[in-house]
């Protein structure tokens, strides 16, 4: 149900016009916080602003094209910090092989979050898309859900990766 939805959305109207959307407005916040609080208030940032640019913006159509463009910003910079925490946790195994043998490996460990976290947000996102009852905010609810918590969890990883 949710790719349907998320699919729909990419082929609107609103999709086929010039959605005003630039990651820029994120990333001009990321850089002004070092909280991690500072940064949660970041997610979301870009799209809101792309729905007050973009011509038809405010529609459902365009609210679902502007969290989508933002989805997939997340999801690129979710994608980078899982691998490089998988190189790191590869490294950190490596380094205690000899000292914690008898302990599941942090690699195996990382791995196993993110898949339970992924299941985690499908099963959240579909739930959110499911109170619409097929109505047409479905698409925006589940476009921002996976925009949220996608942008949740990179934080997660990179406020981790940061050591806290």
């Amino acid at each position: 149900m949710r790719i349907l939805a998320l699919i729909a959305l990419m082929a609107s109207p609103v999709a086929a016009q010039d959605l005003i959307f630039t990651p820029a407005h994120t990333e001009a916040c990321l850089a002004s916080t070092q909280s991690y609080d500072g940064r949660h208030a970041c997610v979301g940032v870009s799209a809101q602003r792309c729905m007050e640019d973009t011509a038809g913006g405010q529609t459902t159509y365009g609210m679902g094209g502007c969290l989508s463009a933002e989805f997939e910003y997340w999801d690129q910079q979710l994608n980078a910090l899982y691998g490089a925490a998988i190189d790191a946790a590869r490294a950190f195994d490596a380094d205690m092989a000899g000292v914690a043998a008898h302990l599941a490996t942090q690699e195996a460990n990382l791995r196993a979050m993110q898949r339970a976290w992924i299941a985690f947000r499908d099963a959240t996102c579909d739930y959110e898309y499911s109170q619409w009852g097929g109505g047409t905010g479905g698409g925006p609810a589940i476009a921002g859900c996976m925009m949220r918590m996608t942008g949740e969890q990179a934080l997660y990883l990179f406020s981790n990766a940061q050591g806290g």
